[in-house]
């Protein structure tokens, strides 16, 4: 049988690195392989009780039938509540959509907008999935460099000076995956300024707004008021609530906008799984006293593995600001060997630590730095300590 031959747009894709690591990490440790893993951006901590309590009387109460595409109302209406409560943004409940996870959001706004040779501003480091989502859609990624100096994040100049009559969106995420960047108040609205009367739409990835350990969230849709009408905000329940496995993400926007949004999802998907959907009504109207806690738990792993990376000599780890990630330059070990074994790029380097020392990191390659690496600290003190050993003792053996 003659291999098949695939449509154009899926053969430009990658398969998720973050993904295949934590794959690769899995199929060692069911080999009893003891391995450590940081490279999975899911929380460690159980979903709040109130939260599955409200999916066990889902089920018992036979809530286990297709609902709206978009969502029940009720959970539409608690979306836009939500936003107007914790992010200063006024929705309709009509102006919002629930969908199986914040990332089916996000591909769900590239889907609605983004045109054949359209143009979308990507700045790196970025999430592994933005450049394949636009590629998806037929549009052409364009990447936008940042620096250490600009706390890898861009700036409104460069934002000029990228800006083309084929762009059509940009995406902004803050607090970052992977670099845990988080742009000020002041940061969004020089950004929001450049972008005004341009329509370019604003995709902001906001999965994160709860983890941050220095500074507050701000949303641009809501600081730079004229971008109400242009800005998609993309969120989701799969972090601050341990959630990645209910598979519930939402936004809201224009509501052309969400409608086209609405449209693609009831012919990819119907509507999201409408047990998750009465767990996450308890979780974005329920108690929120699990919030503080858990990022107070964020804030110590993260002070001790920052502490840990930029002690071993040639790794250089800034703080992050927010999310729940390091990611250390770790350029300075690119050409070094180990018993022969060369280390030419951070895959390489992410494999030499996977395979000679048992943990499992993403190499910056596929966020668009390949001079990082990405460890998730989204684990316990325990196994952190046991990972920065090991890491420290692999890279300390490079020569």
């Amino acid at each position: 049988m003659p291999a098949p031959i695939f449509n154009r747009r899926v053969s430009a894709i990658e398969e998720s690195i973050t993904l295949a690591v934590t794959a690769k990490a899995s199929e060692m440790k069911s080999k009893g392989i003891d391995v450590v893993s940081m490279s999975a951006g899911e929380p460690d901590f159980d979903t709040p009780d109130h939260i599955k309590y409200a999916a066990i009387k889902a089920i018992t109460e036979g809530f286990t039938k297709y609902t709206p595409v978009g969502g029940t109302m009720e959970l539409r209406k608690a979306v836009a509540e939500k936003f107007a409560r914790e992010n200063g943004l006024t929705y309709a409940a009509n102006q919002t959509l629930v969908s199986i996870g914040g990332k089916h959001s996000c591909y769900l706004a590239v889907a609605a907008l983004v045109d054949d040779g359209d143009e979308v501003l990507i700045p790196a480091p970025y999430w592994v999935s933005y450049p394949d989502m636009v590629l998806l859609a037929g549009g052409k990624p364009v990447i936008m460099e940042t620096s250490t100096a600009t706390g890898l994040k861009i700036t409104p100049d460069q934002l000029r000076k990228a800006i083309t009559p084929k762009t059509k969106m940009i995406i902004i995420n803050s607090p970052s995956n992977p670099s845990g960047a988080v742009y000020t108040k002041d940061e969004l609205i020089a950004l929001g300024d450049v972008l005004k009367g341009t329509g370019v739409f604003v995709l902001s990835d906001e999965i994160y707004e709860h983890l941050i350990y220095e500074g507050e969230h701000h949303s641009i849709a809501a600081v730079v008021p004229e971008l109400h009408e242009q800005t998609i905000v993309a969120n989701g329940v799969a972090k601050a609530y341990a959630m990645t496995g209910w598979r519930i993400g939402y936004a809201a926007g224009p509501k052309s906008v969400i409608g086209a949004m609405a449209k693609i999802q009831s012919q990819q998907t119907s509507n999201a799984v409408s047990i998750s959907q009465k767990a996450t009504l308890a979780a974005l109207t329920g108690p929120q006293d699990h919030l503080v806690p858990w990022k107070e738990e964020y804030r110590t792993r993260r002070n001790y593995i920052v502490e840990r990376l930029n002690a071993i000599p040639g790794v250089l780890c800034p703080k992050p600001a927010g999310a729940f990630y390091v990611f250390p330059d770790v350029s300075s070990f690119y050409g070094k060997s180990f018993g022969g074994r060369v280390i030419e790029d951070s895959v390489a380097l992410t494999d030499y630590l996977l395979e000679e020392f048992h943990v499992a990191c993403v190499p910056g390659s596929g966020f668009g730095a390949p001079r990082h690496i990405r460890l998730s600290y989204a684990t316990s003190m325990a196994a952190i300590t046991k990972a920065m050993d090991r890491i420290e003792k692999g890279l300390t053996a490079l020569s």
